[in-house]
C-alpha cells in the first residue's frame, strides 16, 4: 500500500528526504504521481529500493553500476550480476593495492624524519615539493 510521505518513506529507509528526491532525478526509483490537490505518497517497494541502493553503496558500487544491479534484480540475472560484483571485487583489489603502497611510501618517509624536530628539512615536505 502507498501510503506514506516523503518524509515516512525516507525515515523508514535511513536516509534523507533529499536522498530520495536524488535518486527519482536520476532516475533510480520513480516519482509516485501526484494526486489532484494531494500529497505523493510512496510504499514500501520504494522503501526497500532505497535500502538496496544504499546497500550496494556500502559494498562500493556506484549509482550507475547500481542501476544495473536494479535491472539485473528485475530480471533476475544472476549471471550479470556476478560478472558486475567481479569486476568490483577487481576495482576493491587494485585500491587495496594503491592503499598500501600510499602507506609503505608514507611510512618510509615519516622514518626519515628526525625524530620530530622542529627546524631543518622534513623529508615529507620536501618529496611532496618534488626537491
Amino acid at each position: 500500500m502507498n501510503d506514506m510521505t516523503i518524509g515516512r518513506a525516507a525515515n523508514a529507509a535511513g536516509v534523507k528526504i533529499d536522498t530520495i528526491r536524488y535518486y527519482q532525478r536520476i532516475g533510480l526509483i520513480a516519482e509516485p504521481l501526484l494526486p489532484q490537490g494531494g500529497q505523493r505518497k510512496y510504499g514500501e517497494a520504494v522503501v526497500r529500493r532505497v535500502k538496496f541502493i544504499k546497500r550496494a553503496q556500502t559494498l562500493g558500487f556506484t549509482l550507475d553500476e547500481t542501476s544495473s544491479l536494479l535491472s539485473f534484480e528485475e530480471a533476475k540475472n544472476c549471471c550479470e550480476t556476478k560478472e558486475l560484483a567481479e569486476h568490483k571485487i577487481k576495482e576493491i583489489d587494485a585500491r587495496i593495492a594503491d592503499l598500501r603502497r600510499m602507506k609503505k611510501t608514507l611510512t618510509d618517509l615519516s622514518k626519515r624524519c628526525e625524530n620530530g624536530v622542529e627546524s631543518g628539512p622534513c623529508p615529507i615536505i620536501d618529496t611532496l615539493a618534488g626537491t
